[in-house]
């Protein structure tokens, strides 16, 4: 029988047996961990509250083994606020879709419980926490962010030099399958040839130049968010559920 603490970002809960849940939280130092919490759902719980969707927690979990991954769930016996990210984000339509793009991206790039995924981690708790704050248009946000979380999973796309052969760019095409912009040469059947202000302005987000993304015309931000979930699709092999609800 052991303890183990850690911080992590409520990803989903799911009921269990009539009191309980099942919370799913991308932790700091173990990853994607699910645990269930006993009574949460009473009205006499005394951290029921804390354990929702896009809440940043501390955590202290019991586990059985020696190991908090095991044959069975550990149970999640204590819970303390870091950020309550979610007050600033479920009363508002556009956030609230963006967030939960977010929380169902960060779970599925973390396959397998228990694994360390710090980076993604650090990015999910930064996005949450821009976007609770409102600083800039949340489609905007998403974006980068689902950028971001392509670059540290090994996907980084090139949105200038040839992701092929790599000739300086900027290049006129674009294919997915190859890795982002491509050179004349190296096209395959299936690329678009973009804006230049899309690839501009999906540049800015991947390296946080905000300066440009805010000031990006409409139709230019929609563009790229087609490239982007495109890009996303092709290397998740299938879409994300909840970013057909996004706010464009």
């Amino acid at each position: 029988m052991s303890l183990f603490r850690d911080d992590g970002i409520v990803l989903r809960t799911q009921k269990l047996g009539e009191a309980d849940r099942i919370i799913t939280l991308l932790t700091r130092g173990h990853g994607r961990v699910r645990t269930v919490a006993r009574g949460v759902r009473r009205t006499k719980s005394k951290f029921g509250a804390r354990l929702e969707p896009f809440s940043h927690v501390d955590v202290q979990f019991f586990s059985k083994g020696s190991e908090l991954i095991g044959r069975g769930l550990p149970l999640c016996t204590q819970s303390e606020t870091i950020a309550p990210y979610g007050g600033g984000i479920v009363t508002d339509y556009a956030r609230y879709t963006a967030g939960t793009a977010m929380l169902e991206t960060a779970e599925r790039f973390t396959d397998h419980e228990g694994e360390p995924a710090v980076q993604q981690y650090l990015l999910l708790v930064g996005a949450l926490r821009t976007l609770a704050r409102g600083e800039h248009a949340p489609h905007l946000v998403l974006d980068a962010f689902l950028l971001r979380s392509l670059a540290v999973n090994g996907y980084a796309p090139s949105f200038t030099d040839c992701a092929k052969c790599g000739m300086p760019g900027p290049n006129r095409f674009f294919s997915v399958a190859s890795g982002g912009s491509v050179c004349v040469d190296c096209r395959v059947p299936g690329s678009v040839v973009p804006s230049p202000q899309a690839l501009g302005l999906l540049g800015a987000l991947l390296t946080g130049d905000w300066e440009t993304a805010d000031a990006c015309e409409a139709r230019y931000v929609r563009e790229g968010s087609g490239l982007v979930s495109a890009y996303l699709h092709w290397h998740l092999e299938r879409g994300l559920r909840s970013l057909r609800y996004v706010e464009k």
